[in-house]
């Protein structure tokens, strides 16, 4: 397996609003950690100030929000908000978990560039984020 220390993508995967269910990702953080990313991982119970917050002083490439909440319409606008509001309007955007088929649409016109559901493999997000990622200068 390739590891991405050249470009050393950093990303911050985060849960936001109430949801407390955090195995999924978990799995996530571990996966592209083993996969050379450095991953942040900021715990359950993220407002959108925090998470963008995070975003900007840990200087990443990659956001990864998940949520089992189904509360993705109300608070997934409120983060790519705060991003703006802080001038991190460069990095890419993914979530998973809980998100309906007819919503899909709705997450990608907010900015989100992958949408995965239970059970997707994660070597098809580590590819997604490795091919996606932002290039540093």
């Amino acid at each position: 397996m390739t590891t991405d220390t050249a470009r050393n993508i950093r990303v911050l995967i985060a849960k936001p609003g109430l949801d407390g269910h955090d195995r999924g990702a978990k799995v996530v953080a571990r996966a592209l950690r083993d996969a050379g990313m450095e991953v942040i991982y900021t715990g359950i119970r993220q407002t959108p100030q925090m998470i963008a917050e995070a975003a900007l002083q840990e200087d990443v490439d990659v956001i990864g929000l998940s949520i089992l909440s189904g509360a993705h319409l109300e608070l997934f606008p409120r983060v790519v908000e705060e991003l703006r509001a802080r001038g991190v309007d460069d990095v890419l955007l993914f979530c998973g978990g809980i998100i309906p088929q007819d919503d899909i649409p709705r997450v990608e016109a907010i900015g989100f560039k992958g949408v995965f559901g239970p059970g997707t493999n994660t070597n098809d997000i580590i590819e997604f984020v490795r091919n996606n990622a932002p290039q540093r200068v």
